[in-house]
């Protein structure tokens, strides 16, 4: 039986108005999951009281990217260079986030979502690069494409990225937001020459977050097929 890997979905206007919405995910994790052996569902923005429910359906869970996390989510008011927010989105994605950890089932995000797990489990963003104490590396690869890697992250050896991914590693980087405080239960698996943190994992349930877009790379890169292939079969 395949595993059933719920993607939580976000949401936008067809065209130029309010009357044409859409439900989607890129593309490229609906063909990673399928690849992998995986039957990927996607999870359209709803009420947290139906997050149970959906993830009562789903194997495992996973976190696309999107919208910038609301400061509202984590006691922060909005700075100037904050960028477009969706908090039903937030509020929902938490939601499922707390029942699949309720249910011990494996949740990985993925650029906006690794922040969002941060959020989830108490910590902090920092709202825009420029914020930062010290000079950072250009962590938004406009106009480089994005299936190209254009910056070193060191994974943590001891990690679950350690599994499919070497010590030493090239990833896409397409963010203006980076975590701040580290929530209290996860530990850094992968960290940017600047400090930027790139990884995290929870020390007590199945819960994983990379900053890059192993989506963006999948035709380009092998490892980052293997980011599918972990998720899908191997983490638990």
């Amino acid at each position: 039986m395949k595993p059933v890997i719920g993607i939580a979905a976000n949401e936008q206007t067809m065209i130029d108005t309010d009357s044409h919405w859409i439900s989607y995910t890129p593309k490229n994790f609906v063909t990673g999951v399928q690849n992998a052996g995986g039957l990927p569902l996607l999870l359209p923005i709803g009420t947290i009281y139906d997050a149970k429910s959906y993830i009562q359906k789903i194997d495992k869970l996973l976190l696309a990217g999107g919208q910038d996390v609301s400061p509202e989510s984590y006691g922060a008011l909005p700075h100037q260079k904050l960028g477009a927010t969706n908090h039903r989105r937030d509020l929902f994605e938490m939601a499922l986030v707390k029942e699949a950890v309720k249910a011990g089932k494996p949740v990985i995000g993925v650029c906006r979502g690794m922040q969002l797990l941060n959020v989830a489990f108490g910590g902090t963003l920092l709202q825009d690069l420029s914020l930062a104490k010290e000079p950072l590396l250009k962590h938004v690869q406009v106009p480089t494409p994005f299936e190209l890697p254009t910056h070193p992250v060191e994974i943590n050896m001891n990690s679950r990225l350690a599994e499919f991914l070497p010590q030493n590693y090239q990833v896409n980087s397409f963010h203006h937001q980076v975590i701040d405080e580290l929530a209290a239960e996860f530990v850094v698996t992968a960290t940017a020459p600047d400090g930027v943190i790139e990884g995290i994992e929870s020390v007590k349930s199945p819960v994983m977050g990379v900053q890059w877009h192993p989506e963006l790379a999948y035709f380009t890169i092998e490892k980052e097929r293997a980011f599918f292939e972990y998720f899908v079969n191997k983490f638990a």
